[in-house]
Protein backbone atom coordinates (compact mmCIF):
# COMPACT_ATOMS: atom_id res chain seq x y z
CA UNK A 1 0.00 0.00 0.00
CA UNK A 2 1.24 3.70 -0.56
CA UNK A 3 2.59 5.46 2.27
CA UNK A 4 0.31 8.78 3.48
CA UNK A 5 2.72 10.86 1.90
CA UNK A 6 2.98 9.10 -1.58
CA UNK A 7 -0.63 9.25 -1.98
CA UNK A 8 -0.90 12.59 -1.15
CA UNK A 9 1.54 13.52 -3.53
CA UNK A 10 -0.21 11.26 -6.29
CA UNK A 11 -3.39 13.61 -5.84
CA UNK A 12 -1.21 16.38 -6.11
CA UNK A 13 -0.01 15.52 -9.73
CA UNK A 14 -3.17 14.62 -10.98
CA UNK A 15 -4.49 16.62 -13.81
CA UNK A 16 -8.01 19.09 -12.95
CA UNK A 17 -10.34 17.00 -15.43
CA UNK A 18 -12.25 19.46 -15.90
CA UNK A 19 -9.61 22.74 -16.17
CA UNK A 20 -8.08 20.25 -19.18
CA UNK A 21 -11.64 19.95 -21.12
CA UNK A 22 -11.65 21.56 -24.51
CA UNK A 23 -13.18 24.98 -25.21
CA UNK A 24 -15.98 23.48 -27.48
CA UNK A 25 -16.90 20.56 -25.25
CA UNK A 26 -17.22 23.47 -22.29
CA UNK A 27 -19.25 25.79 -24.69
CA UNK A 28 -21.70 23.11 -25.19
CA UNK A 29 -22.16 22.14 -21.60
CA UNK A 30 -22.86 25.47 -20.96
CA UNK A 31 -25.39 25.82 -23.32
CA UNK A 32 -27.29 23.18 -22.25
CA UNK A 33 -27.28 25.20 -18.49
CA UNK A 34 -29.67 27.57 -17.21
CA UNK A 35 -27.74 30.54 -17.71
CA UNK A 36 -27.67 31.23 -13.79
CA UNK A 37 -25.94 27.78 -13.33
CA UNK A 38 -23.86 28.46 -16.57
CA UNK A 39 -22.51 31.62 -14.71
CA UNK A 40 -22.35 29.87 -11.33
CA UNK A 41 -18.97 28.02 -13.08
CA UNK A 42 -17.01 30.33 -13.14
CA UNK A 43 -15.91 29.02 -9.87
CA UNK A 44 -14.71 25.56 -10.70
CA UNK A 45 -11.21 26.30 -12.46
CA UNK A 46 -9.42 29.23 -13.96
CA UNK A 47 -9.76 28.22 -16.89
CA UNK A 48 -14.14 28.39 -16.70
CA UNK A 49 -13.91 31.78 -14.52
CA UNK A 50 -15.09 33.75 -18.08
CA UNK A 51 -16.25 31.21 -20.38
CA UNK A 52 -19.34 32.25 -19.84
CA UNK A 53 -18.80 35.39 -20.97
CA UNK A 54 -18.72 33.86 -24.49
CA UNK A 55 -22.26 32.17 -24.08
CA UNK A 56 -24.21 33.11 -27.23
CA UNK A 57 -27.50 32.31 -25.96
CA UNK A 58 -28.59 34.09 -22.75
CA UNK A 59 -31.99 33.88 -20.70
CA UNK A 60 -32.48 36.59 -18.23
CA UNK A 61 -35.39 36.42 -15.57
CA UNK A 62 -36.34 37.35 -11.65
CA UNK A 63 -34.91 33.88 -10.79
CA UNK A 64 -31.18 35.47 -11.76
CA UNK A 65 -31.77 38.41 -8.84
CA UNK A 66 -34.54 37.37 -6.34
CA UNK A 67 -33.61 35.26 -3.70
CA UNK A 68 -34.68 34.50 -0.17
CA UNK A 69 -31.31 35.66 1.63
CA UNK A 70 -30.61 38.57 -0.24
CA UNK A 71 -32.77 41.66 0.53
CA UNK A 72 -31.63 44.30 -2.62
CA UNK A 73 -33.82 45.87 -4.36
CA UNK A 74 -34.63 43.86 -7.54
CA UNK A 75 -34.20 46.40 -9.91
CA UNK A 76 -30.14 47.60 -8.48
CA UNK A 77 -29.60 44.01 -8.50
CA UNK A 78 -30.61 43.74 -12.34
CA UNK A 79 -28.83 47.23 -13.27
CA UNK A 80 -25.62 45.37 -11.59
CA UNK A 81 -25.79 42.26 -13.54
CA UNK A 82 -26.81 44.44 -17.16
CA UNK A 83 -22.94 46.15 -15.89
CA UNK A 84 -21.60 42.97 -15.65
CA UNK A 85 -23.02 41.29 -18.62
CA UNK A 86 -22.09 44.50 -20.90
CA UNK A 87 -18.53 44.62 -19.69
CA UNK A 88 -17.40 41.48 -19.83
CA UNK A 89 -19.28 39.11 -22.44
CA UNK A 90 -17.06 38.83 -25.85
CA UNK A 91 -18.60 37.65 -28.99
CA UNK A 92 -21.54 37.52 -31.13
CA UNK A 93 -24.49 36.78 -28.97
CA UNK A 94 -27.47 35.03 -31.24
CA UNK A 95 -30.30 34.42 -28.75
CA UNK A 96 -31.82 36.51 -25.60
CA UNK A 97 -34.64 36.23 -23.47
CA UNK A 98 -35.29 38.97 -21.26
CA UNK A 99 -38.16 38.41 -18.63
CA UNK A 100 -38.47 41.61 -16.25
CA UNK A 101 -41.92 42.37 -15.90
CA UNK A 102 -41.80 42.05 -12.40
CA UNK A 103 -39.45 45.46 -11.94
CA UNK A 104 -40.38 48.47 -11.20
CA UNK A 105 -38.46 49.97 -14.58
CA UNK A 106 -36.00 49.00 -16.99
CA UNK A 107 -32.77 50.40 -16.29
CA UNK A 108 -29.86 49.86 -18.70
CA UNK A 109 -32.62 48.57 -21.49
CA UNK A 110 -31.10 50.74 -24.00
CA UNK A 111 -27.72 49.98 -23.73
CA UNK A 112 -28.43 46.55 -23.47
CA UNK A 113 -30.82 46.52 -26.76
CA UNK A 114 -27.44 48.95 -28.48
CA UNK A 115 -25.03 45.88 -27.49
CA UNK A 116 -27.36 43.13 -28.93
CA UNK A 117 -27.99 45.34 -32.51
CA UNK A 118 -23.98 45.37 -33.34
CA UNK A 119 -23.85 41.49 -32.21
CA UNK A 120 -25.57 39.78 -34.60
CA UNK A 121 -28.91 38.68 -32.60
CA UNK A 122 -31.33 36.65 -34.22
CA UNK A 123 -34.13 35.50 -32.03
CA UNK A 124 -34.88 38.18 -29.10
CA UNK A 125 -37.60 38.29 -26.19
CA UNK A 126 -38.37 41.35 -24.08
CA UNK A 127 -41.22 40.95 -21.42
CA UNK A 128 -40.69 44.04 -19.99
CA UNK A 129 -42.10 45.80 -17.01
CA UNK A 130 -46.08 46.28 -17.52
CA UNK A 131 -46.45 48.97 -14.88
CA UNK A 132 -44.38 51.17 -16.79
CA UNK A 133 -44.26 51.26 -20.72
CA UNK A 134 -40.86 51.36 -22.26
CA UNK A 135 -40.53 53.27 -25.42
CA UNK A 136 -38.33 50.82 -27.38
CA UNK A 137 -35.16 52.49 -28.34
CA UNK A 138 -34.08 52.86 -32.49
CA UNK A 139 -30.87 51.08 -32.48
CA UNK A 140 -33.93 47.80 -31.89
CA UNK A 141 -34.81 48.67 -35.19
CA UNK A 142 -30.75 48.04 -36.88
CA UNK A 143 -30.75 44.71 -35.14
CA UNK A 144 -30.78 43.53 -39.35
CA UNK A 145 -30.13 39.52 -38.54
CA UNK A 146 -33.14 39.32 -36.31
CA UNK A 147 -35.27 36.18 -37.76
CA UNK A 148 -37.30 35.66 -34.38
CA UNK A 149 -38.82 38.84 -32.00
CA UNK A 150 -41.31 38.82 -29.14
CA UNK A 151 -41.73 41.98 -27.42
CA UNK A 152 -44.81 42.52 -24.45
CA UNK A 153 -45.42 45.82 -22.47
CA UNK A 154 -43.49 48.61 -24.19
CA UNK A 155 -43.99 51.22 -27.16
CA UNK A 156 -43.29 51.26 -30.66
CA UNK A 157 -42.93 54.97 -31.46
CA UNK A 158 -40.02 55.28 -34.06
CA UNK A 159 -40.68 56.17 -37.62
CA UNK A 160 -37.43 53.56 -37.75
CA UNK A 161 -40.06 50.55 -37.46
CA UNK A 162 -42.16 51.09 -40.81
CA UNK A 163 -38.67 49.73 -42.48
CA UNK A 164 -39.57 46.32 -41.12
CA UNK A 165 -37.22 43.49 -40.70
CA UNK A 166 -36.14 41.38 -44.07
CA UNK A 167 -34.99 38.42 -42.34
CA UNK A 168 -38.10 38.14 -39.76
CA UNK A 169 -39.58 34.56 -40.07
CA UNK A 170 -41.74 35.25 -36.30
CA UNK A 171 -43.51 37.90 -34.71
CA UNK A 172 -45.30 38.30 -31.23
CA UNK A 173 -46.75 41.41 -30.08
CA UNK A 174 -48.25 41.43 -26.90
CA UNK A 175 -49.37 44.03 -25.06
CA UNK A 176 -47.42 46.85 -27.17
CA UNK A 177 -48.30 50.34 -27.80
CA UNK A 178 -48.34 50.83 -31.23
CA UNK A 179 -50.34 52.97 -34.07
CA UNK A 180 -52.07 50.96 -36.79
CA UNK A 181 -50.45 52.76 -39.35
CA UNK A 182 -46.69 51.79 -37.92
CA UNK A 183 -48.28 48.02 -37.34
CA UNK A 184 -49.29 47.69 -40.92
CA UNK A 185 -46.22 49.09 -42.29
CA UNK A 186 -43.97 46.79 -39.57
CA UNK A 187 -45.56 43.38 -40.87
CA UNK A 188 -46.21 44.83 -44.58
CA UNK A 189 -42.34 45.50 -44.83
CA UNK A 190 -41.41 41.85 -42.98
CA UNK A 191 -41.37 39.87 -46.18
CA UNK A 192 -40.57 36.25 -45.23
CA UNK A 193 -42.88 36.82 -41.87
CA UNK A 194 -44.47 33.25 -41.50
CA UNK A 195 -45.41 33.30 -37.76
CA UNK A 196 -47.33 36.33 -36.19
CA UNK A 197 -49.17 36.60 -32.98
CA UNK A 198 -50.85 40.36 -31.97
CA UNK A 199 -52.18 40.66 -28.86
CA UNK A 200 -54.20 44.20 -29.55
CA UNK A 201 -57.15 46.34 -27.44
CA UNK A 202 -59.52 48.45 -28.90
CA UNK A 203 -57.18 51.39 -29.23
CA UNK A 204 -56.18 50.50 -32.90
CA UNK A 205 -57.74 51.64 -36.33
CA UNK A 206 -58.83 48.91 -38.76
CA UNK A 207 -55.43 47.60 -39.75
CA UNK A 208 -54.92 45.41 -42.89
CA UNK A 209 -52.24 41.93 -42.78
CA UNK A 210 -50.09 41.87 -45.76
CA UNK A 211 -48.02 39.52 -45.56
CA UNK A 212 -47.72 37.04 -48.36
CA UNK A 213 -45.25 34.06 -46.41
CA UNK A 214 -47.30 33.93 -43.44
CA UNK A 215 -48.41 30.94 -42.10
CA UNK A 216 -49.88 30.93 -38.90
CA UNK A 217 -51.73 33.85 -37.07
CA UNK A 218 -52.58 34.36 -33.55
CA UNK A 219 -54.76 37.16 -32.86
CA UNK A 220 -55.91 38.11 -29.16
CA UNK A 221 -58.57 41.23 -28.61
CA UNK A 222 -60.68 43.46 -31.10
CA UNK A 223 -60.70 41.01 -33.90
CA UNK A 224 -63.65 43.05 -35.88
CA UNK A 225 -60.77 45.68 -36.55
CA UNK A 226 -58.18 43.03 -38.44
CA UNK A 227 -58.79 42.55 -42.40
CA UNK A 228 -56.66 39.95 -43.80
CA UNK A 229 -56.03 41.45 -46.82
CA UNK A 230 -53.34 39.68 -48.70
CA UNK A 231 -51.93 35.87 -46.92
CA UNK A 232 -52.14 33.88 -49.36
CA UNK A 233 -50.08 31.01 -47.51
CA UNK A 234 -52.08 30.99 -44.22
CA UNK A 235 -52.66 27.71 -42.73
CA UNK A 236 -53.40 28.17 -39.22
CA UNK A 237 -55.91 31.34 -37.94
CA UNK A 238 -56.45 31.25 -34.04
CA UNK A 239 -58.99 34.10 -33.07
CA UNK A 240 -59.42 35.16 -29.35
CA UNK A 241 -62.03 37.61 -29.55
CA UNK A 242 -62.76 40.43 -27.01
CA UNK A 243 -64.11 44.46 -26.69
CA UNK A 244 -66.24 43.39 -29.99
CA UNK A 245 -69.47 44.79 -30.70
CA UNK A 246 -71.57 42.09 -32.90
CA UNK A 247 -72.41 44.25 -35.51
CA UNK A 248 -68.75 45.55 -36.02
CA UNK A 249 -67.72 41.83 -36.59
CA UNK A 250 -67.82 41.02 -40.56
CA UNK A 251 -66.33 37.87 -41.00
CA UNK A 252 -66.32 37.95 -44.72
CA UNK A 253 -63.91 40.87 -44.29
CA UNK A 254 -61.79 38.83 -42.39
CA UNK A 255 -61.76 35.43 -43.99
CA UNK A 256 -62.07 36.53 -47.94
CA UNK A 257 -58.57 36.49 -48.69
CA UNK A 258 -57.37 33.01 -47.22
CA UNK A 259 -57.37 30.23 -49.70
CA UNK A 260 -55.07 27.97 -47.60
CA UNK A 261 -56.50 28.33 -44.54
CA UNK A 262 -57.05 24.56 -43.10
CA UNK A 263 -56.67 25.32 -39.17
CA UNK A 264 -59.24 27.66 -37.30
CA UNK A 265 -60.02 28.17 -33.71
CA UNK A 266 -62.20 30.20 -33.03
CA UNK A 267 -62.63 31.79 -29.42
CA UNK A 268 -65.27 34.62 -27.69
CA UNK A 269 -64.25 35.88 -24.65
CA UNK A 270 -67.16 36.80 -22.00
CA UNK A 271 -65.45 40.49 -21.73
CA UNK A 272 -67.00 42.75 -24.15
CA UNK A 273 -68.66 40.93 -26.94
CA UNK A 274 -72.10 42.28 -27.29
CA UNK A 275 -74.96 43.13 -29.64
CA UNK A 276 -77.72 45.42 -30.00
CA UNK A 277 -81.45 43.92 -28.61
CA UNK A 278 -83.03 42.29 -32.61
CA UNK A 279 -79.35 41.61 -34.05
CA UNK A 280 -79.09 38.26 -35.81
CA UNK A 281 -75.68 37.43 -36.23
CA UNK A 282 -74.90 35.51 -40.17
CA UNK A 283 -76.30 31.98 -41.01
CA UNK A 284 -73.18 31.40 -43.21
CA UNK A 285 -70.47 33.41 -44.95
CA UNK A 286 -71.15 34.50 -48.66
CA UNK A 287 -68.36 32.27 -49.47
CA UNK A 288 -66.92 28.68 -48.46
CA UNK A 289 -63.99 28.07 -46.73
CA UNK A 290 -62.92 25.28 -48.69
CA UNK A 291 -59.46 24.42 -47.31
CA UNK A 292 -60.76 24.64 -43.75
CA UNK A 293 -60.02 20.65 -42.37
CA UNK A 294 -60.07 21.09 -38.74
CA UNK A 295 -62.08 23.23 -36.56
CA UNK A 296 -61.72 24.45 -32.60
CA UNK A 297 -64.02 25.93 -30.45
CA UNK A 298 -63.38 26.24 -27.16
CA UNK A 299 -65.56 27.45 -23.85
CA UNK A 300 -69.03 27.14 -25.35
CA UNK A 301 -72.26 27.68 -23.57
CA UNK A 302 -74.93 25.10 -25.83
CA UNK A 303 -77.59 27.83 -25.83
CA UNK A 304 -78.86 30.49 -28.11
CA UNK A 305 -76.38 33.25 -28.39
CA UNK A 306 -74.45 35.24 -30.69
CA UNK A 307 -71.22 33.63 -29.97
CA UNK A 308 -72.44 30.09 -30.87
CA UNK A 309 -74.60 31.94 -33.24
CA UNK A 310 -70.64 32.85 -35.41
CA UNK A 311 -69.42 29.74 -34.39
CA UNK A 312 -72.06 27.81 -36.16
CA UNK A 313 -71.70 30.51 -38.83
CA UNK A 314 -67.91 29.43 -39.67
CA UNK A 315 -69.15 25.14 -39.15
CA UNK A 316 -71.90 25.73 -41.99
CA UNK A 317 -69.03 27.54 -44.03
CA UNK A 318 -66.44 24.41 -44.11
CA UNK A 319 -68.25 22.13 -46.32
CA UNK A 320 -64.60 19.50 -46.18
CA UNK A 321 -64.21 19.63 -41.95
CA UNK A 322 -62.36 16.73 -41.64
CA UNK A 323 -61.85 17.23 -37.53
CA UNK A 324 -63.88 19.13 -35.17
CA UNK A 325 -63.43 19.82 -31.65
CA UNK A 326 -65.79 21.52 -28.83
CA UNK A 327 -65.06 22.22 -25.49
CA UNK A 328 -68.76 23.00 -23.72
CA UNK A 329 -68.31 26.03 -21.26
CA UNK A 330 -67.50 24.55 -17.53
CA UNK A 331 -70.31 26.20 -15.61
CA UNK A 332 -68.76 25.21 -12.14
CA UNK A 333 -66.52 28.27 -12.47
CA UNK A 334 -70.02 30.67 -12.68
CA UNK A 335 -71.08 32.82 -9.86
CA UNK A 336 -73.45 30.71 -7.77
CA UNK A 337 -75.74 34.25 -8.67
CA UNK A 338 -76.00 34.26 -12.35
CA UNK A 339 -78.94 32.23 -14.19
CA UNK A 340 -78.40 28.61 -15.55
CA UNK A 341 -77.70 29.74 -19.10
CA UNK A 342 -77.84 26.12 -19.70
CA UNK A 343 -81.34 25.17 -19.37
CA UNK A 344 -81.87 22.44 -21.19
CA UNK A 345 -84.63 23.47 -24.13
CA UNK A 346 -86.20 21.19 -26.76
CA UNK A 347 -84.00 21.98 -29.50
CA UNK A 348 -82.01 25.32 -29.07
CA UNK A 349 -82.62 26.96 -32.36
CA UNK A 350 -79.00 27.50 -32.89
CA UNK A 351 -78.90 23.60 -34.45
CA UNK A 352 -81.68 23.94 -36.31
CA UNK A 353 -79.73 26.55 -38.41
CA UNK A 354 -77.82 23.53 -39.10
CA UNK A 355 -80.31 21.22 -40.21
CA UNK A 356 -79.81 21.42 -43.63
CA UNK A 357 -75.87 20.58 -43.43
CA UNK A 358 -74.41 17.22 -43.83
CA UNK A 359 -70.69 16.78 -42.90
CA UNK A 360 -69.75 14.78 -45.59
CA UNK A 361 -65.90 14.59 -44.63
CA UNK A 362 -65.95 14.69 -41.35
CA UNK A 363 -63.88 11.82 -39.76
CA UNK A 364 -63.31 12.64 -35.90
CA UNK A 365 -65.38 14.74 -33.60
CA UNK A 366 -63.87 15.39 -29.70
CA UNK A 367 -66.05 16.98 -27.25
CA UNK A 368 -64.57 18.19 -23.90
CA UNK A 369 -66.06 18.57 -20.54
CA UNK A 370 -70.00 17.08 -21.20
CA UNK A 371 -71.80 17.30 -18.09
CA UNK A 372 -74.92 15.13 -19.85
CA UNK A 373 -76.77 17.98 -20.46
CA UNK A 374 -80.31 18.03 -22.85
CA UNK A 375 -78.42 20.52 -25.25
CA UNK A 376 -75.21 18.51 -25.29
CA UNK A 377 -76.89 15.17 -26.22
CA UNK A 378 -78.84 16.97 -29.04
CA UNK A 379 -76.01 18.18 -30.31
CA UNK A 380 -74.33 14.75 -30.38
CA UNK A 381 -77.17 13.38 -32.27
CA UNK A 382 -77.02 15.86 -34.61
CA UNK A 383 -73.37 15.07 -35.48
CA UNK A 384 -73.91 11.64 -35.53
CA UNK A 385 -76.58 11.91 -37.73
CA UNK A 386 -75.14 13.81 -40.07
CA UNK A 387 -71.70 13.06 -40.48
CA UNK A 388 -71.76 9.36 -43.13
CA UNK A 389 -67.59 9.14 -43.02
CA UNK A 390 -67.68 9.56 -39.19
CA UNK A 391 -64.79 7.19 -37.92
CA UNK A 392 -64.55 8.06 -34.53
CA UNK A 393 -65.87 10.49 -31.53
CA UNK A 394 -64.41 10.98 -28.49
CA UNK A 395 -66.53 12.35 -25.58
CA UNK A 396 -64.56 13.57 -22.86
CA UNK A 397 -65.77 11.81 -19.79
CA UNK A 398 -64.37 13.80 -16.94
CA UNK A 399 -67.08 15.57 -15.45
CA UNK A 400 -69.46 12.55 -16.50
CA UNK A 401 -67.79 10.32 -13.92
CA UNK A 402 -68.73 12.42 -11.32
CA UNK A 403 -72.24 12.03 -12.07
CA UNK A 404 -74.07 9.21 -10.37
CA UNK A 405 -74.13 5.78 -11.52
CA UNK A 406 -78.00 5.71 -12.37
CA UNK A 407 -77.59 8.96 -14.05
CA UNK A 408 -74.11 7.98 -16.01
CA UNK A 409 -75.81 4.56 -17.53
CA UNK A 410 -78.52 6.62 -18.86
CA UNK A 411 -76.59 8.98 -20.39
CA UNK A 412 -74.42 6.25 -22.12
CA UNK A 413 -77.06 4.44 -23.10
CA UNK A 414 -79.28 7.28 -24.48
CA UNK A 415 -75.64 8.11 -26.68
CA UNK A 416 -75.24 4.59 -28.03
CA UNK A 417 -79.27 4.65 -29.40
CA UNK A 418 -78.66 7.67 -31.43
CA UNK A 419 -78.60 6.42 -35.17
CA UNK A 420 -75.15 7.07 -36.73
CA UNK A 421 -75.35 8.05 -40.85
CA UNK A 422 -71.64 6.39 -40.61
CA UNK A 423 -71.37 2.01 -40.19
CA UNK A 424 -67.59 2.60 -39.01
CA UNK A 425 -68.78 5.69 -36.30
CA UNK A 426 -66.76 4.46 -32.97
CA UNK A 427 -67.72 6.40 -29.82
CA UNK A 428 -65.10 6.40 -27.49
CA UNK A 429 -65.44 8.04 -23.82
CA UNK A 430 -62.08 9.09 -22.22
CA UNK A 431 -60.69 11.55 -19.75
CA UNK A 432 -58.98 14.00 -22.11
CA UNK A 433 -58.43 16.56 -19.73
CA UNK A 434 -53.87 16.09 -20.51
CA UNK A 435 -54.62 15.94 -24.59
CA UNK A 436 -54.89 19.64 -25.88
CA UNK A 437 -55.75 20.76 -29.24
Amino acid sequence: MMPPKARKFGRSVLPDALSYLPDNIIDVILMCLPSKDAVRTSILSKKWRYHWCRLTKLEIDDSLWITKKDLLNPTIKFRKMMYQFLSLHEGPITKVSLDIVLLASCPEIDNFIYFLSRNNIQHLALHLPHRNEYKLPSSLFTCSQLRHLSLAYCSIQHPLASQGFDKLISLNLCEVNISSELLESLIFHCPLLEELGLDIGDRLDAIEINAPMLKSFDLTGNISCVCLKNVPRLVKLLLYGDYIQAEELDFAKLFECCPALEHLRFFLLDSGFFAEEGYEAPTRLPFNLNSVKRFYLPDIKLVESHKLSYALCLIRSSPYLEYLEIQVHDYRYDDEDEDDEDEPIPEPLELKHLSDVTFNHLKEVKLRCLTGTTSELLLIKFLLAESPVLERMLIDRQFLDQEQLDRRLQIFAEISNFSRASPKAEIVYIDLRGSLA
